[in-house]
């Protein structure tokens, strides 16, 4: 192991044991993740107790079997009577029924049904979509695949669960608010304050603890414990790709955005604090985010094999409360997001936010590839592809001129790399008559051959490099489209030709079942325009190799990689977006004219003299690869003979 390797691995070793250290939660923050574990488990352990001794003749661990007026009553029964707050501006109270009703709060982008029940969202609908065979889009749509639950404990350890409870609906006179009062008097009761503003998928969620300031246990005076819990609908067509686009973000308060696995059942307990937590499917997500950041969250990731529903997600969290001047409210504010992940709709919502880490950051829930990589899609595709939005043109022709766009950006780089061949082309009889000087396959021969080859290039004022380098640049442009059209929800259920949906794949031939191999590499289908791409990016690499070959020798199987990997690259995009493949059909099919007209139009006899007219020109001091090469060469060339001395000693 050299000197460079030796430092550089210690090097590595230090920035990772710095990160560690860094990012590791401090004293403070662990001595709040344990009181809070001890003083839950301190609860408890009392509400078993108060259980044992008969205190209390209903089994509190199960609430649903608790009669509601009995349940209420012990735990409100700790608390002393504050004044309640003023609600004459409320009008329209229900009173309860102890029985299921459903209340329905909307404005022209999302429809939510609230339950009586546990007095939380029941339904989330957007109504500006659909699912992918034509129905209603719902995040959710009942208490089963959707769960809310708000636990407090008083002081003689009684345990309030809110989903298990009937509450009391009271609707705002201006009817875009609805609280669910879970109520013991006058001057005791919790609520539940919805507000959904017009035109928005953000809404305001507050709770409000009255009247129980000295009857709470200590830690519900300073963290409200809280569960949500959902199921993730099956939306789109492809299963699988949907279900490789599904994950929990999160953000840690004025730092980063984070995520769980999606290829896996994950899970993971936070002690720092967490601003937001997004239940995310590939086009849609629910956002929870805390007016203040939740404290020791534990979140868990599950993939089902249930037909409707790809993922379960949970999150149990501390949100820290806050205690009015007189002592009678204690509350938490929360701001619920049912909308789309689009990027342009969840970056609005920092603006006007100078300071990046107040910012919300929600738009890093759309992926847009690595961080070195995203800022491509950012900063240009996006930008431009919403101005073609604007025009109201079909998604197959913005497609058409995003990528003719693209093709005339990296046009110089296309140009250069397309010389670079083309010197290297002419060039071929000398390389032949190389070929011919040192034959054999023997490696001193084989050294000289490929110095004698340098050393043409050289004089020629040829640098093999520089055709791969322009390649090399325009690959974060390539690369950058291949993470964006997954990504764009504006693809989602737009037609072009044949494909019914530009989001999902295009399927000219279906089957059920499953055919060994098949099955598992491409599903059970074949797309039309993966298959169009597939066979143009056979051609051009055919016809590549062809123009490209220099008449050097080459390693057995070489020739033919190029044909090899357009073949694989059917079986890897086949169930990715129709839109995606038609971009590198259309992109590929452009390069093939471009090459063309490139070599109509470029005279190579010209270029051959200008090469011969280099030649006779003072030797140029070789560049610092080349020059490196050569010494490489050099010193390979040696080891060799001193191998072959030793060999024929023996």
């Amino acid at each position: 192991m050299d000197k460079n390797t030796v430092i550089g691995l210690l090097l590595i070793t230090a920035i990772i044991i710095g990160f560690t250290i860094y990012n590791r939660p401090s004293q403070e923050q662990i001595a709040e993740q344990q009181r809070l574990r001890d003083s839950i488990s301190l609860a408890e352990t009392q509400h078993t107790e108060v259980l044992d001794k008969g205190e209390i003749t209903s089994d509190t661990s199960s609430i649903a079997q608790i009669e509601q007026g009995d349940n209420i009553s012990n735990f409100f029964s700790a608390g002393s009577t504050q004044k309640g707050e003023n609600t004459d501006s409320l009008n329209t109270v229900i009173p309860s029924t102890h029985a299921e009703e459903l209340i329905v709060l909307e404005n022209d982008k999302v429809r939510l049904v609230l339950n009586t029940k546990g007095g939380s969202i029941q339904s989330a609908q957007l109504k500006e979509y659909l699912h992918y065979l034509g129905d209603s889009l719902f995040l959710f749509e009942n208490q089963k695949e959707a769960r809310f639950n708000l636990e407090l404990f008083n002081r003689n350890s009684v345990r309030l669960s809110t989903e298990e409870e009937y509450f009391t609906p009271i609707r705002s006179a201006n009817d875009n608010s609805i609280i669910m009062r879970l109520q013991q008097s006058a001057d005791q009761y919790i609520d539940f304050v919805y507000t959904l503003p017009e035109n928005e998928y953000m809404m305001d969620f507050d709770i409000r603890v009255v009247g129980m300031r000295n009857g709470l246990h200590p830690e519900s005076l300073t963290n409200f414990r809280l569960n949500w819990e959902q199921k993730i609908r099956q939306q789109e067509k492809g299963r699988a790709f949907e279900n490789r686009y599904s994950r929990i973000h999160y953000k840690y308060d004025k730092q980063d955005v984070n995520r769980l696995s999606e290829s896996k059942n994950d899970k993971k307990e936070l002690s720092d604090p967490i601003k937001w937590i997004a239940f995310k499917d590939q086009y849609f997500s629910v956002v929870i985010i805390g007016e203040k950041p939740f404290n020791n969250t534990l979140l868990t990731s599950e993939i089902l094999s249930d037909a409707d529903y790809i993922k379960d997600y949970k999150a149990e969290v501390w949100s820290p409360v806050e205690v009015s001047p007189e002592g009678d409210l204690i509350s938490a504010g929360f701001k619920y997001y049912f909308g789309p992940v689009h990027y342009n709709t969840l970056k609005a919502y920092d603006e006007g936010v100078s300071n990046r880490s107040d910012k919300l950051e929600l738009e890093e829930i759309v992926h847009l590839g690595y961080k070195w990589l995203s800022w491509v899609n950012k900063w240009f595709v996006i930008p431009i592809f919403n101005f073609f939005l604007t025009l109201n043109w079909s998604m197959g022709l913005i497609i058409l001129i995003l990528t003719l766009m693209v093709k005339i950006i990296i046009s110089p780089l296309t140009y250069k790399s397309y010389m670079s061949s083309a010197k290297m082309r002419v060039l071929r009889p000398q390389i032949q008559d190389i070929e011919k000087k040192f034959p054999g396959k023997e490696q001193d021969m084989m050294m000289k051959r490929q110095q004698a080859t340098m050393e043409l290039y050289n004089k020629a004022g040829v640098s093999p490099m520089s055709g791969c380098l322009p390649m090399v640049i325009q690959m974060p442009v390539l690369l950058a489209l291949f993470f964006f059209f997954p990504s764009a929800i504006e693809l989602r259920q737009q037609s072009f030709l044949w494909a019914d949906d530009l989001s999902t794949f295009d399927s000219v031939i279906q089957w059920s079942g499953n055919i060994p191999l098949i099955t598992k590499f491409i599903g059970n289908h074949i797309s039309i325009f993966c298959l169009l791409m597939t066979v143009t990016n056979v051609i051009y690499a055919k016809y590549n190799m062809a123009s490209m070959d220099t008449g050097q020798q080459t390693m057995p199987g070489m020739k033919s990689m190029p044909v090899i990997m357009s073949v694989f690259m059917f079986f890897f995009l086949n169930s990715y977006p129709s839109g995606l493949n038609y971009y590198y059909f259309l992109s590929t099919l452009i390069t093939i004219i471009i090459t063309t007209i490139m070599k109509k139009v470029i005279d190579e006899d010209k270029i051959l003299i200008q090469l011969e007219a280099n030649k006779k020109k003072p030797r140029k001091k070789k560049s610092g690869f080349m020059a490196r090469l050569e010494e490489a060469q050099k010193l390979q060339e040696k080891q060799a003979r001193e191998q072959a001395k030793k060999n024929s000693k023996r």
